[in-house]
């Protein structure tokens, strides 16, 4: 019953803005899965509030299994993008020896796709009409939905686990047989925009807050782990069970069920193996870390080093974004790569030490950066994505033995990279409508995490670092959108940044600086420095001169109207006059001759996504 409790986590009291409002959906589900033919049955009873002051008289579902058929969107998508995923396609030898790549979709037998189908489908008790169109459900409700009221659906589901390709399925490249992500009739999130009903063709999920409980029957050989809290592990035992605890299931016993409550989340994803191993690592703050991997001797090393790191992750995130709300976490072997879901995450098990620890660092941030600030991933994945590599650099950086002063410098040189290609798109671009997976990739992960490296270079690191935390605690369990981080940035730091969300986030406009002439005057050296991209910055200018001292040099952005605190108070900083965006070229005087001046560079330390680094520093010669 010590669960429980957290079903008290509030949804009410906060505002965006005073008339933000939120729908919610609590969940009950009994499923029964068939381990032979990976087909499965279940009921769900579904308590839905409107909170909104909108009268509804149709809801949508999402069928995410019915991607994983021949000719659906997703296969249709797959075959047709010009760099698919490799996950996702076989790389096939032609007769004139080319190789081609092949949807995996395509080829799936009917015993092999993936399918989710309702039936008896009711309001209150009253049938309503529903229309099955590819992954989502349309429902022509029996009586609209009143603002502020509740409504009870009740529907039964029949279900097919596809072969492993994407995120979900059976019998994935590592043996796990059960990845049961995006598994149940799920419905769409509806907010201050409307119904988000996105076809499930590649991307990432949009979910509505609410409380589920879940009952699994299962064959009894199964071990399950997954979102939420099993509440009855002193029945099923493997190491779920209180200490001293000795379960002994019957023989003639053919399953177990197991039951889940999962308190104030937006989904609910569960993988199960025979082979599991089940580790758990109960810290000093009473969280309960789970990991489940197959019992390969290759491996089980690797999963050992990996749980206290998991823990040090922990730690770190609680400390710089704010305290992990949840009571357990669970890191599962499943899936195709790594993938976040409600406390848990499926990952692949087989890598070395270092880079597994990357990759659980990463889909750990999820939960902060997804999981309890739940932006919208489909129309703003660089929120999700980007962040959530922020605190991942941060936090390997910060354990690692030597220390970089630009933990981000990856994600610098991937967003240049495509900067300087002609392919990019905005951000605000829809993530199913990116023309290639490559560049969805380099600008919701890398450019998305610039948005937030960069404001150390506007704000300052200390402004940062309060953002975050300011951000997390007053968006918790909502649903975030780009204004909000934006105006967190605001209040903590004095400045206006709305010019830099619209152009970073709206526009492929691009910084791009030069120092276009250092010339002699007199006893001083007169430098000319030149906005070339579109996007205008602040600039922080160091001089090195030839006695080995140092001096910077500051120029406001007028637009901004802030002035950073100095970064490096161990060097005399000059604050110039501001520069506005329309003079395209900005010049100032440094006080000594050119003669003792060594190199000029423009952010020394590669904070501002600068396209032509190249022409960011001067040598002088003598």
């Amino acid at each position: 019953m010590r669960h429980l409790l957290l079903f008290l986590i509030p949804l009410f009291g906060f505002a965006q803005n005073d008339g933000y409002w939120q729908q919610k959906a609590d969940y009950k589900m009994e499923v029964f899965m068939d381990v032979k033919t990976y087909l499965y049955k279940g009921k769900q009873e579904l308590v839905y509030t409107n909170n909104s002051n909108d009268t509804l008289k149709k809801v949508f579902y999402h069928l995410y299994n019915n991607a994983f058929q021949p000719g659906s969107e997703m296969d249709n998508r797959l075959q047709n993008i010009k760099d698919p995923d490799g996950r996702m396609v076989d790389k096939v030898k032609t007769a004139d020896g080319k190789e081609v790549k092949e949807s995996r979709i395509a080829k799936l037998k009917p015993n092999e796709i993936g399918f989710l189908h309702i039936s008896n489908f009711k309001q209150d008790g009253i049938l309503s009409t529903i229309k099955e169109k590819g992954t989502i459900l349309e429902v022509i409700l029996a009586k609209p939905i009143l603002p502020k009221s509740s409504t009870t659906f009740t529907l039964d589901f029949d279900g097919q686990v596809p072969v492993q390709i994407r995120r979900s399925g059976r019998n994935n490249k590592e043996g796990v047989e059960l990845s049961m992500a995006q598994w149940y009739p799920k419905i769409a999130e509806f907010d201050f925009e409307g119904w988000h009903a996105d076809p499930y063709i590649a991307r990432e999920f949009h979910g509505v807050w609410g409380n589920f409980d879940v009952k699994i029957t299962i064959d009894k050989n199964y071990i399950l782990g997954g979102s939420g809290y099993l509440q009855n592990g002193n029945e099923i035992g493997y190491n779920y069970q209180d200490e001293g605890i000795n379960v002994s299931i019957p023989k003639k016993q053919k399953t177990l069920t197991w039951h889940f409550i999962a308190p104030n989340v937006h989904d609910f994803t569960w993988a199960a193996d025979k082979n599991y191993i089940h580790d758990k690592l109960v810290r000093p703050d009473g969280v309960t870390l789970h990991f489940l991997y197959k019992n390969n001797p290759a491996i089980i090393d690797v999963w050992k080093q990996a749980q206290p790191k998991t823990s040090q992750i922990m730690d770190f995130y609680n400390q710089n974004i704010g305290k992990y709300p949840y009571k357990q976490y669970s890191v599962i072997q499943g899936g195709d790569g790594g993938m976040e879901y409600a406390m848990c995450t499926l990952v692949v098990g087989e890598g070395k030490l270092d880079g597994f620890v990357g990759l659980i660092a990463h889909e750990f941030g999820h939960s902060w950066f997804q999981h309890i600030l739940a932006s919208n991933e489909s129309k703003h994945g660089w929120m999700d994505e980007g962040f959530t590599s922020f605190i991942e650099d941060l936090v390997l950086n910060d354990m690692a033995e030597k220390k970089a002063i630009n933990p981000f410098v990856g994600s610098y040189k991937s967003y240049n990279n495509l900067a300087n290609s002609g392919k990019e798109q905005p951000l605000s671009t829809h993530a199913d409508r990116f023309d290639l997976n490559s560049v969805y990739s380099i600008c919701s992960y890398s450019k998305g995490e610039l948005f937030l490296s960069q404001l150390i270079y506007l704000i300052g690191k200390e402004n940062t670092m309060k953002t975050l935390k300011r951000y997390f605690d007053e968006f918790k369990f909502k649903h975030p959108n780009p204004n909000d981080i934006k105006r967190t940035a605001e209040r903590v730091s004095g400045a206006e940044l709305d010019w830099y969300l619209t152009d970073w986030t709206q526009t492929t406009n691009t910084i791009d600086y030069s120092i276009k002439e250092v010339s002699d005057a007199n006893s001083s050296t007169n430098v000319t420095l030149e906005r070339i991209g579109r996007m205008p910055m602040p600039i922080d200018l160091m001089v090195e001169y030839n006695d080995g001292t140092k001096e910077s040099f500051y120029i406001p952005l007028r637009m901004m109207f802030f002035e950073k605190e100095n970064p490096t108070p161990e060097i005399k900083r000059t604050v110039l006059k501001d520069w506005a965006w329309a003079e395209p070229t900005f010049t100032f005087s440094i006080p000594k001759s050119k003669s003792s001046i060594k190199k000029i560079s423009i952010d020394p330390d590669g904070f501002m996504a600068d396209i032509k680094p190249e022409n960011n520093s001067v040598e002088i010669t003598k």
